[in-house]
């Protein structure tokens, strides 16, 4: 199932409630929904996950594709249950103009099919110019340029990510 601003629930939506306490009264503190969000290329996907408060984006991986498509959705329907995530917010490589890319074409496929692997809802969002940003980042931070393959798809990931639970609203719980 793909969402683009609708709301879907499942019981993975359900919070966890942690106790703790302070000067000796016990308070509780609720788990936010968790994403997962990914920049899907032919060659790496790059993985990002919300922190447990909703947050922030934390960059966790780059996945190398292999020539077997099944393998890798496999590999991030486990990485969506290890993190307990609601969602996948998947970058939609559209032209600058909006029109759909073909890359676009065979992102939203391959997110089709981990959604239902996953029986996750998918969320694509605009990805123009992430990639672009991520190298930005990257190198203002002082990575070399011939660096910026092994770590660049898990920044814009990060990007595309942070840019959804900000447009989401940052820290509110659903």
């Amino acid at each position: 199932m793909i969402v683009s601003g609708g709301e879907c629930r499942s019981r993975a939506f359900l919070s966890v409630v942690k106790t703790f306490r302070i000067n000796g009264e016990g308070r509780q503190l609720e788990n936010y929904p968790r994403y997962l969000g990914l920049d899907i290329g032919n060659r790496r996907v790059g993985v990002a996950v919300s922190d447990e408060l909703g947050l922030t984006a934390q960059a966790v991986l780059t996945l190398e594709r292999r020539h077997n498509q099944r393998e890798d959705l496999r590999s991030l329907a486990r990485l969506c249950r290890r993190f307990a995530v609601v969602g996948i917010v998947v970058g939609n490589p559209v032209h600058i103009s909006g029109e759909l890319s073909p890359q676009a074409v065979k992102t939203q496929a391959f997110a089709e099919e981990l959604g239902k692997l996953a029986a996750l809802p998918i969320h694509l969002w605009d990805e123009r110019l992430t990639t672009r940003e991520a190298h930005r980042i990257l190198y203002e931070a002082g990575h070399a340029r011939q660096k910026h393959r092994e770590v660049v798809d898990q920044v814009a990931a990060t990007l595309i990510l942070q840019s959804f639970l900000d447009e989401k609203g940052t820290g509110k719980k659903e």
